[in-house]
């Protein structure tokens, strides 16, 4: 797995621009040169299948983020140019996906040069986390948190579709006002969108259900047999292009004939978008200009949450897919991609996208080998752009809302409540904050999650547990690591079952599993000495590991007693060993007794 972009340029110095080098910070090279003919057939059917996918979403994902259904074709090319220099996995595909598309929203608020300068912004914060390394900060985002967002997300968007189902207007965006005014206006619900969205609804569902069905081994089957099952596989596949294609046709018809049946999309941008520089600063309706910095202040915190979860999903998808086909990523390569993708996204009006789990299923499942891939779809996208424009006058929204709730509909997984409530039932709370404050405001409920995690991540470190067993002297075993927040826990343990006791007794504690102390433990540790010597008992360490003995034996702790078992300070506290025997040794005033083995055990402790 190659290094990130800053690190291999360090560590090359004037090597770097070697062959070897340059190759590692653009994986193209890595690919291209032993690109095989036979392959451009597969990435040619997977890219072409995506593309056919990824249009029809992209139109609708534009929707969800407020923005006009143009901005989701922007938003859709650029990131098969650019993952296919940069990427580490020929699975994954860049684009406009639902959550980030409803985090856009959420900040942006349907304001289409906020959102091309979010995309800028986000995609250098996520550059500047790849050169850097800081791809471990994702590690703080629990599995409970990313659930209770993407459930929560799945909800609110399919909701927020239903306004089109039913053909309203003017529908507050708030989820509470949202889920009120629907209920309230159904009466006004245009037949038209409701027949049409319903439709496409069902034969979305059906064509869903029918390539599940399918199954992946057909080796048993007969030649016509494999072909019948191809077919369905590949009309399956596209259904979302077929689907907003026939609802086009008939939305098509029934204007021509001069009955407005359907909500449509409406006039949209033609041709493609000009290559130009974000807008760092904008004129209100009532003249006023609002400064780069005032817009920056506006984004607030959603513009560390926005980059983070855009990461997350993407380095997620990209893992679950390299273990799935047998090859490895780089962590940091790939954010260095969605990162450049972001930038230069920004510069054809695009708004942030990231990894999307469904078409990246898609072209690992028509067989993609290599991330051309990708390119072949950011091909298909700029032919639509190029071409089809004024065809996205007729498209009905209520198909495009059809196609959004398919796609979001598999992120509710209500199974994931009864793992946590079975396996360990105190994860259900980072989960349902997370869950519930999403609806309040999406980045307030991911900000809360990770802020409940932490909460008890600290916990379990201030409060580690604390087996204590009764061998006439008491033996107490930690069952995680010792760090500061848990002296004051330990000292109360300590105190009240021993020194305290009465008569005050010995202990002997196991550490076996602490692998690094700090300064506020070693003077935790040293009173406990006074105290234990005070009272005419004694503290046993067991089982210490090498760096932690090399730690205590350099804080110069008078009485330390340590043994390589805790056997040997049984034996040593009921006085069946001496003080010279080979399982122990004693350090009392910095003078210490070493035997062969003793020796042995605190050399290994200084290498």
């Amino acid at each position: 797995m190659s290094q990130s972009l800053l690190g291999r340029v360090s560590a090359a110095g004037w090597g770097c621009c070697s062959y070897s080098t340059l190759k590692s910070c653009l994986p193209i090279l890595s690919w291209l040169p032993r690109y095989k003919l036979k392959w451009l057939q597969m990435d040619l059917l997977a890219g072409l299948t995506v593309g056919l996918t990824a249009v029809p979403q992209a139109l609708a994902y534009a929707e969800v983020a407020g923005l006009p259904v143009q901005y989701g074709l922007y938003s859709a090319f650029m990131g098969g140019f650019i993952y296919a220099l940069l990427g580490t996995s020929k699975d994954v595909t860049l684009g406009p996906t639902a959550i980030m598309s409803l985090l856009c929203f959420s900040v942006v608020g349907g304001q289409p040069h906020q959102a091309v300068l979010l995309s800028l912004l986000c995609g250098v914060i996520q550059a500047i986390m790849a050169l850097l390394r800081l791809g471990f900060l994702l590690d703080f985002i629990s599995f409970p948190v990313i659930k209770g967002f993407t459930c929560a997300a799945a909800v609110t968007i399919s909701f927020g579709q239903v306004k089109n189902i039913l053909g309203l207007q003017g529908i507050p965006h708030d989820f509470i006002l949202e889920v009120y005014y629907t209920f309230y206006r159904i009466p006004e619900a245009r037949i038209g969108d409701v027949v049409l969205g319903l439709l496409c609804l069902s034969l979305l569902v059906m064509l869903m259900l029918m390539k599940k069905s399918l199954g992946s081994d057909d080796t048993s089957y007969s030649t016509s047999s494999r072909f019948a099952r191809k077919l369905v596989w590949t009309v399956a596949t596209m259904r979302n292009a077929l689907v907003v294609v026939a609802a086009t046709l008939v939305a098509f018809s029934w204007n021509g004939y001069g009955h407005q049946v359907f909500t449509i999309t409406g006039e949209t941008s033609r041709g493609l978008p000009p290559f130009r520089p974000p807008p760092t600063t904008y004129i209100t309706d009532n003249g006023t200009v609002v400064s780069f910095g005032e817009i920056v202040e506006g984004f607030g915190e959603d513009l560390v949450v926005i980059p983070f979860m855009g990461l997350l999903e993407s380095i997620a998808i990209a893992k679950a897919f390299a273990s799935q086909n047998d090859y490895r990523i780089d962590a940091n390569q790939e954010l260095l991609a969605i990162g450049v993708t972001n930038i230069m996204g920004s510069f054809v009006s695009g708004y942030p996208v990231t990894g999307s789990f469904g078409r990246t299923a898609v072209n690992s499942q028509t067989g993609v080998c290599t991330q051309a891939g990708g390119i072949v779809t950011s091909v298909i996208v700029l032919l639509s752009l190029a071409f089809l424009m004024p065809a996205f006058y007729y498209i009905p929204k209520a198909s495009l809302a059809a196609v959004v709730i398919c796609a979001v509909a598999p992120m509710m997984d209500y199974q994931v409540v009864a793992n946590m409530w079975r396996i360990r039932k105190l994860d259900l709370l980072p989960f349902f904050v997370t869950f519930l404050m999403s609806f309040w405001q999406v980045q307030y409920g991911i900000v809360g999650g990770i802020a409940v995690s932490g909460a008890l991540l600290l916990y379990n470190t201030a409060r580690p547990q604390i087996k204590v067993s009764d061998h006439g002297v008491l033996v107490m075993e930690l069952g995680s690591g010792l760090s500061f927040p848990a002296t004051e826990h330990l000292g109360h343990i300590m105190h009240s079952q021993a020194l305290q006791a009465s008569p005050p007794r010995s202990v002997i504690l196991d550490c076996h599993h602490v692998s690094v102390i700090d300064y506020s433990v070693i003077s935790e540790i040293r009173d406990l000495l006074r105290q234990f010597k005070l009272r005419k008992v004694r503290l046993y360490f067991a089982r210490l590991q090498p760096a932690v003995l090399k730690v205590l034996l350099a804080a110069d702790l008078q009485d330390l007693v340590y043994t390589h078992s805790v056997d040997a300070a049984l034996q040593m506290e009921s006085g069946t060993s001496s003080m010279t025997d080979a399982n122990f040794v004693q350090s009392q005033n910095g003078e210490e007794m070493f035997d062969a083995e003793q020796k042995e055990f605190s050399n290994s402790a200084d290498q």
